[in-house]
């Protein structure tokens, strides 16, 4: 029965050691997600859920195997921790002291699988360590050392969890009380080089799985390759020739032309044709630069009433500020609080700074207009001359261009019309009659083509007169500059005799006593402060208010001054004995009457 199993356990404990109660037993496997079981299999508790378990996600572990695996899993530290005995077959683990520190480890290294295990007991083998640790999972191998410690391998990395678990454990062997026979377990985190290897190569394959991934995402966001352009023939340039006269269809036409110019597709027998598709290409060009105009037309509309709306906006600030100042005025200042008045001011301020930006960005936009206007209006005529130079160079380059191709295609003509020739003799009579209507039309052709060579050189010729008399007329306004110059010249000669004759005037008035205007200041100041002091001053007292002013004047230079205008100050003596002084008094009214 349940009661004999847990009655022949207790009995088989030496030394009368304490086994758990059938509560605290369930309650151990209860932690571990188990069904609690004594030691015959029936159940301890027969309305347990297993999905209440702590450990969800772990395989369950059978009870009834040799030593019973009860290994519980890492516990959060929000709960408490409660390790109870754990009986092996050859072996007994207690717990630690729950109120002592958990064990200390080291940094787990990455991929880990191997943990080392110190504290064994010097009589321990092999076998009881298999017996104790592989209730954490499957083990792979074991590294023993003479010095009461091994190295465990596990096949996953979640049975290293299960192994830790069991750090600080006192482990004793069978019933015995040899010290050989029991040790303090230390379980830690080990570092391996199958197990990094392991990890890295887990690692490479991830990375793979992600690249790959990646390039299947850019595939799909990946905007569709352009359509192939179909190849050169007679109905495809039809096509072509009818979409470049459609405004809509110009950019994909154009497209396929620069295509077949580009792969070679032009030669004696389709030149005509692509000559005709270039010139339907030209004559967009006019469309073109109309919808460049419009365009413009409607920048410039909407400059100005950007302008417009910024200077209304200017206004509105400008009365706005207008507000402020009145309200900075005193009859209405003293009437609000200081807040209210730190607001204004602070609001005052913000306001003119704002219209103070916005004034700066009109008065720039007024600027560069007036920069075009004046840049429009304001050209040298030697400039326009050169303009026409260089219209006329520009079209004599396109004459010669025009010439050079004329040429070319005339000499194809020949070429052509002697290729006709030899095969004429080699052909029947039958076609002697075509050959020869065929002849005739490309002579004509070719009469045609040397009469327009005539008519362009012709105008080339008189290209060529015309640019010699526009060289000819720009000479002629050089000259004319050259003579502004010289009259230019001669007027400014007339101007310094005439200021010449003047100078006797500034002697004249360079004489006077007074020989700068920084005198004529001074003798103001003084003036004016002596008026206020109908006593007269000491010339330190002048100087003293003088230097507040300007801290560079010097009381010489003021002593100077005043004696050299005797008829506007004049010097004093008051005071006796000790007390004598000398003071300074304005009698300019009186100097005013005597001069």
């Amino acid at each position: 029965s349940t009661d004999g199993g847990g009655n022949l356990s207790l009995d088989s404990i030496p030394m009368g050691l304490p086994m758990s109660d059938p509560s605290a037993w369930a309650t151990a496997m209860n932690n571990l997600g188990m069904a609690p079981m004594g030691m015959t299999g029936q159940p301890l508790l027969p309305d347990f859920d297993p999905a209440l378990g702590m450990m969800t996600g772990i395989p369950p572990i059978n009870p009834m195997m040799p030593g019973l695996g009860i290994v519980p899993p890492p516990i959060p530290p929000d709960m408490p921790a409660v390790k109870e005995i754990i009986h092996c077959k050859s072996c007994t683990l207690f717990p630690p002291n729950p109120h002592l520190p958990p064990p200390a480890t080291r940094e787990r290294p990455p991929g880990c699988k191997t943990v080392f295990v110190g504290g064994l007991p010097e009589n321990g083998t092999e076998q009881i360590i298999m017996e104790v640790f592989e209730q954490c999972g499957e083990v792979i191998a074991i590294r023993k050392s003479k010095k009461n410690f091994c190295h465990i391998r596990f096949a996953e990395e979640f049975m290293v969890d299960k192994a830790l678990y069991l750090s600080g454990y006192r482990i004793r062997l069978g019933s015995s009380t040899d010290k050989k026979d029991t040790g303090r377990l230390h379980v830690d985190f080990a570092q391996a080089r199958d197990d990094l290897y392991e990890w890295e190569c887990k690692q490479r394959m991830l990375a793979r799985e992600e690249r790959h991934r990646r390039r299947l995402a850019e595939e799909r966001f990946r905007p569709p390759s352009p359509p192939p352009v179909v190849h050169y023939s007679d109905h495809e340039c039809s096509v072509v020739a009818e979409k470049l006269k459609d405004d809509t269809k110009f950019s994909e036409a154009i497209q396929t032309l620069l295509t077949w110019i580009e792969r070679g597709e032009v030669n004696r027998r389709t030149a005509n044709n692509f000559y005709s598709m270039i010139q339907s290409a030209n004559s967009h060009i006019r469309r073109l630069v109309n919808e460049k105009a419009a365009h413009e037309k409607e920048m410039e509309e909407a400059k100005e009433k950007f302008k417009l709306a910024l200077s209304g906006i200017l206004v509105q600030f400008e009365q706005i500020v207008a507000v402020y100042h009145s309200a900075s005025k005193q009859k209405a200042w003293d009437h609000f609080t200081k807040a209210q008045r730190k607001n204004i001011s602070v609001w005052c301020k913000q306001a003119e700074e704002i219209r103070n930006i916005h004034n700066d960005e009109l008065m720039g936009i007024r600027r560069e207009e007036e920069m075009e206007m004046s840049d429009e209006e304001i050209e040298d005529p030697s400039e326009m001359k050169e303009t026409e130079e260089s219209a006329l160079v520009s079209q004599v380059e396109a004459l010669k261009e025009e010439n050079d191709s004329l040429r070319w295609q005339l000499d194809a003509y020949r070429n052509e019309v002697e290729l006709l020739k030899q095969e004429q003799g080699k052909a029947s009579r039958d076609e002697d009659t075509t050959k020869e209507q065929q002849m005739k039309l490309l002579q004509q052709a070719l009469q045609g083509m040397q009469k327009h060579l005539l008519k362009v050189q012709e105008e080339y010729k008189k290209r060529e007169v015309e640019l010699e008399k526009v060289k000819e007329d720009k000479l002629k306004i050089e000259t004319l500059l050259e003579n502004l110059k010289e009259q230019e010249s001669s007027m400014s000669r007339v101007c310094a005799c005439s200021q010449e004759k003047e100078c006797p005037v500034e002697k004249t008035l360079s004489n006077s006593p007074v020989k700068s205007e920084r005198e004529v200041l001074l003798v103001g100041i003084i003036s004016t402060f002596l008026h206020v002091h109908p006593f007269g001053a000491s010339i330190e007292y002048i100087c003293s208010y003088l230097q507040r002013l300007d801290s560079k004047i010097c009381t010489a230079e003021v002593e100077v001054l005043m004696t050299r205008l005797q008829n506007t100050f004049r010097q004093e003596l008051s005071g006796v004995g000790a007390s004598l002084e000398k003071r300074w008094k304005f009698c300019g009214f009186d100097g005013l009457k005597m001069t």
